[in-house]
């Protein structure tokens, strides 16, 4: 893709991104271990991770200028955290926390790409205050689903100020209703089957619920599903190989946030898919990043 970092008006856009963030052990191996095995990893990476902080990263990558609210404490990894993310505009929820921030260890088998993840969520430290002005010169919000409590309210006040809120339903998680009523976009994964729904057809039933214009489920390497206002369409994945799948999601979701800004839904979802798919040619959330350049 030519002139894929897009500002408009040499205005950069900024992104507010709502969620969790890591510190993740990523490990390439020729296979998941065994009971009892051990293996040698063929490469190896720690970097900040979750599923807003690596939106936020490709946001910024893409010629914007990312804030993420999230909580990252004062614990020895934290300072790792904050190093790594730097180049964003880093709001702590819990800044006096010294308990260690939720930690994943990431094995990615080298022949597939396919990943396998153990981690902790935020389950254990929701938050509900924020800074008053988050939403100061905001262009969009992308919410996780990890701050559920923070989210509503800064959804509520975005919408409220005409601020588009884009949700990342990764899976369903207690009190994803009260953020989805300020939905502009509703971005789900297969995973995502919120309560008596088991099938696509249902959690879109589902969403119209909550009169959310523009939905779409990505079905990972086959073709996205989508509703814009009630018309329904699909849009093709690129084929490439794969070395590593880790925060394609993330990427997407990141990406569509950047082309939204400037595109109509269905085409900001085929370009975020192009951006996926450069994402897992690479092993990690960011070596893409160069590969890209």
């Amino acid at each position: 893709m030519d002139n894929i970092r897009i500002v408009l008006d040499n205005i950069m856009p900024i992104g507010l991104f709502i969620g969790l963030t890591t510190l993740d052990f990523i490990y390439l191996t020729p296979s998941i271990p065994q009971p009892n095995q051990k293996i040698v990893a063929i490469d190896a990476l720690t970097a900040a991770g979750g599923p807003a902080t690596n939106a936020a990263m490709t946001f910024q990558w893409l010629g914007n200028h990312s804030r993420l609210l999230s909580a990252i404490g004062k614990h020895p990894s934290s300072q790792f955290i904050r190093f790594d993310l730097a180049n964003l505009e880093l709001f702590d929820l819990l800044p006096d926390r010294l308990e260690s921030p939720p930690i994943s260890s990431i094995l990615v088998t080298q022949s597939t790409g396919d990943r396998a993840v153990i981690s902790v969520n935020a389950t254990e430290f929701q938050v509900d205050q924020f800074p008053l002005k988050i939403l100061d010169g905001v262009d969009v919000v992308l919410i996780d689903g990890h701050q559920m409590v923070v989210s509503a309210a800064i959804a509520a006040l975005a919408k409220a100020h005409g601020i588009p809120v884009v949700i990342d339903c990764g899976s369903w998680k207690p009190g994803f209703e009260t953020v989805l009523a300020y939905a502009d976009y509703a971005i789900c994964s297969t995973n995502f089957l919120p309560p008596n729904c088991e099938q696509s057809n249902e959690v879109f039933e589902f969403l119209n619920g909550f009169k959310i214009p523009f939905v779409a489920i990505t079905q990972g390497a086959n073709m996205i599903l989508y509703c814009d206002h009630n018309r329904s369409g699909t849009v093709s994945v690129p084929i490439v190989k794969v070395v590593d799948t880790l925060g394609a999601g993330d990427v997407f979701h990141g990406a569509f946030c950047h082309f939204i800004l400037h595109q109509d839904f269905p085409t900001a979802l085929s370009n975020a898919t192009k951006i996926a798919a450069r994402s897992c040619q690479s092993f990690g959330t960011r070596s893409w990043f160069s590969a890209l350049d």
